[in-house]
């Protein structure tokens, strides 16, 4: 009796263990994060020929109207995890940026630069940064701001030719000058025209298949990064013989010194300038083009734009006198357009993380390893943030965006550096383009381009030339004929 009693005894015990058991698992189950929801696709290629088989834009919206604000995939290579929220946005960026470091392929690292400072971050990246930042102070633009104008004025002279230009080809080579006088001030005529043509070789290599096979544009590009090299070691001589304090970024990082005394090496002095200039050059170009194609196509917001910037010629006695520092910071409308089309073309679409470990967000799981994306263009263009977002309309930025709603240069402690550089660039080449200039694009097709940053068709083809004295008399009412 007293064996039967033991035996039930036993079997209930059993039970209950298993039924504790299981409610703890189907608890931990339950409670467990989930990876986010959408497709893997294929196994290695993922979804990448359907990213690129289609607009990556239309490819990314019609997933989040499928899966929501957060959803996975797996595209070139990698499994990734993309966020369309401006609270996801600001997690991965800013509170815990900690936990996501950038990332980029191995083969880009080395073209631009593995010392560079946006592949980095804790100290080293915070030195660097603090440095470039520092060359780029608005104190250090204000004084840039006569070469500046000097460039834009001498681009446009030459584009009045009667030919059809290439407006993004055109716009890259008055950036790389921008970025030039901003990184070495004044360079030997030389020295910047080697520069120049060994950074085009390593600029049309960049995004090509990463092959080293002889006569391959990525061949080519990894042997114009190693005259690069050679060409700065040779400026980097030159200046640490003048010993003198220039305000530039190079001055900048040669005079830097850390709380040791320790010094930059030549191969991180010679990284970050190189990492700059190509940060410098494609996203302003683009910028500047998509610039003048809505202006071209909102003629009435070039008409507001040309009235603001004829109030300030007419200042200036019609171009004789310099702009100034003070001018560009007081161009309103101007401003607005430049926001607007930093918002309706969003240059970065979008920017790279890892998670350096797992992490939860909103009761999802982001495996250690995972690519992080947060799409920036997404965001730019949801009418919760900005109604109507597919209407070019400058005027929505008379009121401030909702934080963290709006990040054309990024956000964070990667944001772009020298963003205010880029916004100067771009005042300035309005200021003189509108007033004295008319452009009529060449085609009817639209379209956008990846290269990778996105820019119109073909390069936006345009044909330029300049107003005549008399139209530019009737439009400031016969003022200039006094």
């Amino acid at each position: 009796m007293e064996e039967r009693e033991d035996l039930i005894f036993l079997h209930v015990f059993l039970f209950l263990i298993a039924l504790i058991s299981y409610i703890l698992i189907r608890r931990n189950q339950k409670n467990a994060a989930k990876l986010p929801p959408g497709s893997l696709g294929w196994p290695y290629i993922g979804e990448t020929l359907q990213l690129y088989s289609q607009d990556p834009n239309v490819f990314f919206a019609s997933k989040q109207k499928r899966y929501g604000e957060i959803f996975k995939t797996h595209i070139l290579g990698c499994p990734s995890i993309m966020l369309a929220s401006p609270e996801a946005a600001r997690f991965v960026l800013v509170t815990q940026a900690h936990l996501f470091k950038p990332t980029y392929p191995k083969s880009k690292e080395n073209l631009i630069g593995p010392l560079a400072l946006f592949f980095h971050q804790g100290d080293y990246h915070t030195r660097l940064r603090k440095l470039v930042q520092g060359s780029f102070s608005l104190d250090n633009l204000r004084r840039l701001v006569p070469d500046i104008e000097t460039m834009v004025v001498s681009a446009l002279e030459l584009w009045t030719d009667g030919n059809v230009i290439n407006t993004f080809y055109e716009m890259k080579k008055l950036s790389f000058e921008v970025g030039i006088l901003a990184i070495f001030g004044h360079l030997d005529a030389s020295q910047k025209e080697e520069l120049k043509q060994n950074y085009r070789i390593l600029d049309k290599g960049y995004n090509s298949f990463p092959t080293k096979l002889p006569g391959t544009p990525f061949k080519k590009a990894f042997l114009a990064r190693k005259r690069l090299q050679e060409i700065l070691s040779e400026i980097i001589s030159e200046r640490k013989e003048k010993r003198t304090a220039e305000k530039n970024l190079l001055g900048c990082l040669l005079n830097s010194k850390d709380d040791n005394g320790g010094i930059l090496s030549e191969d991180q002095i010679a990284d970050n300038i190189i990492g700059v200039l190509f940060a410098a050059q494609d996203t302003t170009a683009s910028a500047m083009t998509w610039i003048l194609k809505y202006l071209h196509d909102h003629p009435k917001v070039l008409e507001n734009v040309k009235a603001e910037q004829n109030v300030i010629h007419q200042f200036n006695v019609d171009g004789h006198l310099k702009l100034t520092w003070a001018q560009t910071r007081n161009m309103p409308i101007t401003y607005k357009v430049i926001l607007e089309s930093l918002r309706m073309a969003s240059i970065i679409s979008f920017t790279f993380r890892e998670a350096v470990t797992d992490v939860e967000y909103k009761g999802y799981r982001i495996p250690k390893g995972w690519k992080v994306m947060p799409l920036f263009r997404n965001i730019h263009h949801n009418p919760e943030f900005f109604s109507n977002p597919q209407q070019f309309d400058p005027s929505r930025f008379e009121v401030a965006p909702k934080p963290n709603t709006f990040m054309p240069f990024g956000s964070g402690v990667h944001a772009c550096p020298g963003y205010e550089l880029a916004k100067l660039e771009m005042l300035i080449m309005v200021h003189h383009l509108v007033p004295r200039y008319r452009w009529e694009v060449v085609g009817s097709e639209s379209g956008i381009q990846y290269g990778p940053f996105p820019v119109p068709i073909h390069g936006l083809p345009a044909r330029f030339e300049k107003e005549s004295t008399q139209e530019k008399g009737d439009e400031c009412g016969g003022c200039c004929d006094t």
